[in-house]
């Protein structure tokens, strides 16, 4: 069991066949802080405004975080544009759970981090919606060849690997609208005087620097299967939850962590 300071996940997709309960489920039980986020698109209603898809596995999810928070975890839910309905319901709670629409983080050493899904700061989102909608139908074909693809290297005993996420970080058109939405995001943070900016939305884990703000995507879970962690040091992790065990539940998960900045 590991514990931090801080988790931040977003984009699971809850209601979509592409989102990896299971894995999110075993990261959960085996992880625990006292400030946990939920940064945006946590439940997709597009897709479930298509048809109604829902396992138990989703069900896991939702009750495990419920009871972080009943055990004294401070749960944040952040709104994103999956699950935008909730931005009626802006500084409301739920089970203990507040929704907003931004938040704002203390780190450890005092320094102050805007969270935020990243869906406002996404000219495709704002402007045109109907080409988001389109590249989401493309995006549900991709990820159902991808559940094909891990399930022949499950049975070759092969651990996850993300064909949507290797052909996204190779087209040149994808790599230059993450590189401008990273930009932006950190811009605002900037220009409102923070020192990081957290956020999710392009499914692409990162820690850097940009323009002296800390820029930190906690990634997905669906392609990356990652969290943002902070530590009780205030330093700041990318934990890629690639293998559950399904055997022995007495077995820890074998994690992978990608130390970057402070």
């Amino acid at each position: 069991m590991s514990r931090y300071r801080s988790i931040w996940i977003s984009d699971i997709h809850l209601g979509t066949p592409g989102c990896q309960a299971g894995y999110l489920v075993d990261f959960l039980r085996h992880n625990e802080s006292d400030h946990l986020y939920l940064v945006g698109d946590i439940i997709d209603g597009w897709q479930l405004k298509r048809g109604w898809y829902w396992t138990q596995a989703h069900n896991d999810v939702v009750q495990k975080i419920l009871r972080k928070a009943r055990k004294g975890t401070k749960v944040t839910y952040i709104a994103g544009n999956h699950d935008e309905f909730l931005r009626q319901f802006l500084g409301l709670a739920f089970g203990d759970i507040e929704i907003c629409d931004e938040a704002v983080h203390t780190m450890a050493d005092g320094r102050k981090f805007l969270v935020v899904h990243g869906d406002l700061y996404d000219a495709v989102v704002q402007q045109a919606k109907w080409l988001a909608l389109v590249g989401d139908h493309l995006y549900t074909l991709i990820l159902k060849l991808n559940r094909w693809f891990n399930h022949i290297r499950a049975k070759l005993g092969l651990g996850y690997w993300s064909i949507s996420q290797y052909l996204k970080h190779k087209a040149k058109n994808a790599v230059n609208f993450m590189t401008a939405f990273e930009d932006a995001v950190a811009r605002e943070a900037r220009n409102r005087g923070f020192h990081g900016v957290v956020c999710g939305h392009i499914h692409k884990p990162q820690i850097k620097t940009i323009d002296g703000v800390v820029y930190c995507n906690d990634g997905d879970w669906v392609e990356s299967l990652s969290a943002l962690v902070e530590t009780f040091e205030g330093e700041l992790k990318i934990v890629e939850w690639r293998r559950r065990v399904l055997a022995a539940p007495s077995t820890l998960s074998i994690e992978h962590e990608e130390e970057s900045l402070a």
